[in-house]
């Protein structure tokens, strides 16, 4: 069959470059204090980051089970060899325009310490884009807007090649999620 594409977007590349990035920051050991390294991803034109310590797996997009009477964020569950993932769609979660999911399309498995202990959650994103080195003093503080509880998601603001980059506090974002819908039981 020639001509045919796959519907999985191209991320061995992605995948083996986070792969190397986790093992050089775990073997610097002290030295990666001065720096950290994100995973980034695209939502729209803007451009966020996660700790690529958090970051468990990268997969196309696949259909997930939809849970009854949930978030409106929470797109459903996704059984990942066994362990059943809460997914959320985060341009909901943080009130952007929607999207047709793409090819681009990726749902980024982050592997999160919560109070209940390890857990894992997916969040749908347009686009992976690359893992990168921030220098640790160079994220800001994110500023406080009209007062309302966003900031509680984001970690810190930092630039990386004359980008804004918004740095995601992936626990909050999760746990709060995972509460309000009532999935932290189903992520055990």
């Amino acid at each position: 069959m020639t001509g045919w594409k796959s519907r999985e977007p191209p991320l061995d590349a992605v995948t083996a470059l986070m792969q190397e990035h986790k093992v050089s920051r775990e073997v610097a050991g002290t030295g990666a204090a001065a720096t950290r390294q994100v995973l980034t991803f695209s939502l729209g034109r803007e451009v966020y980051g996660v700790d690529i310590l958090r970051v468990k797996e990268i997969r196309g997009w696949t259909p997930v089970t939809r849970m009854p009477q949930s978030e409106a964020s929470m797109l459903g569950v996704l059984n990942l060899r066994g362990l059943i993932v809460p997914v959320i769609d985060l341009r909901v979660r943080f009130a952007l325009e929607s999207a047709e999911f793409t090819p681009a399309t990726v749902i980024i498995v982050l592997s999160l310490r919560t109070a209940g202990g390890q857990r894992e959650c997916g969040i749908v994103v347009d686009n992976v884009n690359d893992v990168v080195d921030l220098d640790a003093a160079s994220i800001k503080p994110a500023p406080i807007v009209n007062g309302n509880g966003a900031n509680e998601f984001i970690e810190g603001i930092a630039t990386h090649e004359e980008q804004m980059l918004i740095l995601l506090h992936a626990e909050s974002l999760a746990s709060s999620e995972q509460s309000s819908s009532g999935l932290a039981s189903a992520a055990a």
